[in-house]
């Protein structure tokens, strides 16, 4: 697996009873990849991945695997409690075809530097699988910082991180500590220009699923040194990015989504849709997000435009 590039953390789509959509989350992945993405991955936080049950993701896991099609790398997150369910689940996602794994920090749990260290080892010694380390101590109280890395470097299944700290200087700290001893990956949209700018090799990213064709263009604008050309779309991207760092992001991105092309935007409980002046604050972010990109050439408009998804 190359780790650079776009990888959208999917959205697992739901009918208006709850149930999984399945058609809808694989329609949703072949629109990301036809646009350009360079991973895909599944049953992260924004996939709902606590709310489902170990059927359910079984079910996205295979079906993912079915429409990806060797297209791109296909990642599973994986969030549990205890560390031998966690290692149960890596040998389980391998199984059904997954070729990497995002590892949450312990669902249950505030774990101190050494149970950290090591919960992520007990999960990278369970199977053979590249480790994304799952990096957000503002949402799971965990910061796998630089102190916690270096007791992890000699797992070799441990490859990547996905930097959510909220701290924009951490990306440099890793580099200086580690060089190229891991992929460092942006986690939070409203940060890719300034990671891009110090160095980061790929984005996990939650707007790339309404908008996946302008995530690409960012990115690979970015990485190829062209901030000049690029900084104008993602100012005009950058309040529906901020979206993706809001603890409704899960609700507020299936909405974009809704709005974007039409995908379903139900949410599991304790999740609760968008309602009320709340719901009218998103829906203005997000429509003046589509007019804008309206407003710009066609060569940059993501295949499948509104009303493109199948109902």
């Amino acid at each position: 697996m190359t780790w650079t590039g776009v990888f959208p953390a999917i959205t697992t789509k739901l009918k208006a009873d709850g149930a999984l959509d399945v058609a809808a989350t694989q329609a949703s992945i072949d629109r990301v990849i036809a646009n350009g993405v360079s991973g895909v991955i599944v049953l992260p936080m924004l996939g709902e991945n606590a709310s489902l049950t170990q059927a359910e993701r079984d079910t996205v896991v295979t079906a993912a695997k079915e429409v990806v099609a060797g297209r791109v790398p296909l990642l599973c997150g994986l969030a549990e409690g205890s560390t031998d369910n966690a290692a149960a689940a890596a040998r389980n996602y391998k199984a059904l075809g997954a070729e990497g794994l995002m590892v949450f920090p312990s669902l249950v749990y505030r774990t101190d530097r050494r149970e950290t260290v090591a919960w992520y080892r007990g999960v990278g010694t369970a199977s053979d699988l590249p480790i994304m380390i799952y990096n957000n101590p503002i949402a799971y109280s965990v910061d796998v910082d630089v102190p916690t890395l270096e007791q992890l470097a000699d797992v070799d299944s441990i490859v990547c991180i996905k930097e959510e700290s909220g701290d924009i200087r951490r990306v440099t700290d890793l580099y200086n500590a580690f060089g190229d001893r891991f992929s460092v990956f942006c986690g939070v949209d409203d940060l890719i220009l300034e990671s891009v700018a110090l160095g980061v090799t790929g984005w996990v990213s939650g707007m790339t699923n309404a908008w996946p064709a302008e995530c690409v263009k960012i990115f690979n604008g970015a990485r190829a040194g062209d901030f000049d050309g690029v900084r104008p779309l993602y100012r005009l991207m950058t309040p529906a990015f901020h979206l993706d760092t809001d603890v409704k992001l899960v609700q507020y991105i299936k909405l974009a989504e809704h709005m974007a092309y039409g995908a379903p935007e139900g949410v599991r409980a304790p999740r609760l849709p968008l309602e009320g002046e709340e719901r009218a604050r998103v829906e203005a972010v997000i429509a003046r997000t589509i007019d804008d990109l309206a407003r710009l050439p066609a060569d940059r408009l993501t295949v499948g435009g509104p009303h493109a998804f199948p109902v």
